[in-house]
């Protein structure tokens, strides 16, 4: 399981996409008397892509503020929208993920730094950056965005009054999220609903433990408010005004009002699918190491990141039309030619043996307490390759003064 003392707001950025592009099918709905709900598309029948990005800045005065700390993209989805196929895809992108930034002097080169980085430079140049590297990421071309922040989360959940989420295990995690959730059907307010996103580290059992379940709860609230707000268009029109509102106050984006009419007719008669791009397995502790081309130092800080491998990314998104995903990190080998060695757990060995790696085993008692990866200088890809092989989810990955890719296995 992987373990983070440090708290932080975690909310559901995707809503903002359902409440915008909703508000636009109510309104236009309610407001042609001739024809409700038949108003035209105004944007091209191409496929397109909207970021939505969510701010974790405390005290934060707008969307696209850095606020008292934070101003990081602490959600970060691509909403993939082709209105000919009338589907919708929402595509998770790990906010810890490993990217190069090579014109920044970030020493933790998360994905989410990108807004966080902008923002310093101005409003607009936050989600610009965001979109600019989201979109080398993941191969797809990304023009428009859609942000706000925990006010806007908050906002838009209490503007329909709560939605119903199907909670399948108890949930208990007082310290963190404050939620504590018996099994059901709930139907949550803004602030519970938030609980319900925020749990990482319920100490039940192994729901609601990792940043993507966490994910998937997103989504499994977007579903919800989207089908709490079409199930019946004449009471969700009595929400108009608090949506109205709550779109003005608490979004941000570069869509016009035009271009939001459109979503919210595609989003209204569209099949909404998930795709979240990686997994626990990928989660890593990464120590402090030098990585050429990461950023401007071309060194990293310890702390834990989401290290994919663009090749997977690619092959996932080139139904969406991805031309071929990016990471800025050196490819990685095939198993068969890298040579390791496992120091304890026989099956460690076997595991990864089965995986194709070329295994050793050394002694059967790890002087370490902690599953650890070594890897000699030069050989991190090798080393980043064996680490996501063992999917632990909290490995220690470190170069070291060995001549092989060294596993220490408890």
């Amino acid at each position: 399981m992987r373990k983070r003392l440090r708290p932080r707001f975690i909310w559901l950025v995707v809503i903002v996409l359902v409440v915008i592009g909703l508000v636009a099918y109510l309104w236009s709905w309610f407001s042609s008397p001739s024809s409700p709900g038949r108003v035209a598309s105004v944007s091209t029948s191409a496929p397109y892509n909207v970021l939505l990005i969510g701010n974790n800045a405390r005290k934060a005065t707008g969307p696209l503020s850095l606020g008292t700390s934070g101003g990081q993209a602490d959600i970060l989805m691509l909403a993939h929208i082709d209105p000919l196929k009338h589907k919708v895809t929402l595509i998770s992108i790990p906010r810890d993920l490993l990217i190069a930034l090579p014109q920044w002097r970030d020493p933790v080169p998360k994905i989410k730094e990108t807004l966080f980085l902008g923002l310093q430079n101005g409003p607009a140049q936050g989600p610009e950056l965001a979109m600019q590297v989201v979109g080398h990421f993941t191969g797809m071309p990304v023009k428009a965005y859609i942000a706000t922040d925990f006010n806007g989360f908050i906002d838009a959940v209490d503007a329909v009054g709560c939605v119903n989420i199907d909670i399948p295990y108890p949930i208990y995690d007082p310290l963190h999220s404050k939620a504590v959730f018996q099994p059901g059907v709930h139907c949550l307010s803004g602030p519970w609903v938030l609980a319900f996103i925020r749990v990482r580290q319920n100490t039940l059992n192994s729901y609601r433990t990792t940043d993507f379940q966490r994910m998937d709860a997103e989504a499994q609230v977007l579903f919800a408010l989207k089908e709490k707000l079409l199930h019946d268009p004449v009471q969700a029109a009595l929400h108009l005004p608090a949506l109205v509102a709550t779109w003005r106050k608490d979004v941000a984006t570069n869509l016009t009002n035009s271009q939001l009419l459109s979503l919210g007719l595609t989003l209204a008669h569209s099949r909404v699918q998930h795709v979240t791009l990686g997994s626990n397995g990928d989660s890593m502790d990464l120590a402090s190491m030098p990585l050429p081309g990461i950023n401007v130092e071309n060194q990293i800080d310890s702390a834990y990141y989401d290290v994919l491998d663009a090749a997977d990314v690619t092959r996932a998104l080139k139904p969406y039309g991805s031309t071929g995903a990016w990471t800025g990190l050196p490819a990685f080998p095939k198993p068969k030619d890298v040579q390791v060695v496992v120091e304890g757990s026989p099956y460690t060995a076997a595991m990864l043996r089965q995986k194709g790696f070329q295994v050793t085993q050394g002694s059967t008692a790890s002087p370490s307490q902690r599953l650890t990866v070594v890897f000699p200088n030069g050989q991190t890809a090798a080393g980043f390759a064996v680490a996501r092989a063992l999917a632990a989810g909290n490995e220690y990955v470190t170069p070291g003064p060995v001549s092989e890719v060294t596993v220490y296995a408890p």
